[in-house]
């Protein structure tokens, strides 16, 4: 089965920077992927995808050695099955929140006996190889999005559930859980008390740590923290960088 190139990187101590994809198309996320990102993540909750959109940028992506993420809506294991027979070498998956909820994601996205994923991996073969179903369960990321008070509060416990691999913070989200103003890149003490307590949870149980970042400051700053994931940008910010140099045109 093709390697996971994320899990290459946390082998060898490095991170991996991630890229956000939130508009549709297999050009543009071609050319993402051929700048070199370790992984680009298309986002089905607030993007603007939809499942034949995210087909295509799977197979523009797979001209390069960048992994495939993708952030499903919701925690449906309907939806997180389709995602991964398409060829998602990682699902993040938002609002886990408990015990019960880390379970039926990780069961979604496992075969038996480690879960109750569907066996029918069309695209998955064809990108991952003959031996997909076989080493599926050891190759694909299962990544819970924390991002709630009440995802906080449990976080020790999600962590543990077995067959996770990643904790992966949803910073707006969670400092507006917690009273503070939904900001990336945030250096609030609230929020940054509350980051810190999910690195140390994702530690401890011996998993990855993603953080969603807007810039590569605020990324490295967060690499050197201690996360093993990092979202630099995304190609909406990219796109809109234009303005800037529009402005110096008079």
């Amino acid at each position: 089965m093709r390697p996971n190139r994320l899990r290459q990187l946390w082998a060898s101590g490095k991170a991996a920077a991630n890229c956000w994809l939130t508009l549709p198309g297999g050009l543009a996320a071609e050319m993402l992927a051929h700048q070199g990102w370790d992984s680009l993540t298309v986002d089905l909750q607030h993007g603007h995808s939809d499942f034949n959109a995210m087909c295509a940028m799977f197979t523009a992506i797979s001209t390069t050695d960048t992994v495939p993420l993708v952030r499903v809506p919701w925690n449906e294991p309907g939806d997180i099955m389709r995602v991964l027979d398409a060829g998602a070498y990682g699902v993040i998956c938002p609002n886990i929140d408990s015990v019960a909820d880390a379970v039926r994601f990780v069961g979604a996205a496992r075969y038996a006996p480690l879960g109750f994923r569907s066996v029918g991996p069309k695209r998955g073969l064809l990108y991952g190889g003959p031996d997909y179903i076989e080493r599926a369960n050891d190759t694909v990321l299962a990544i819970a999005q924390i991002e709630s008070a009440g995802g906080l509060e449990n976080v020790d416990a999600i962590a543990a559930v077995p067959g996770l691999d990643m904790l992966y913070i949803g910073p707006a989200d969670l400092a507006m859980a917690l009273g503070r103003p939904p900001r990336q890149n945030s250096d609030d003490p609230v929020v940054m008390a509350a980051v810190d307590r999910i690195l140390a949870a994702a530690k401890k149980a011996g998993l990855a740590a993603g953080m969603h970042c807007t810039g590569a400051d605020y990324a490295l700053a967060m690499i050197a923290k201690g996360f093993d994931l990092v979202t630099v940008t995304s190609d909406e910010t990219l796109l809109a960088a234009g303005a800037g140099l529009r402005a110096k045109i008079p």
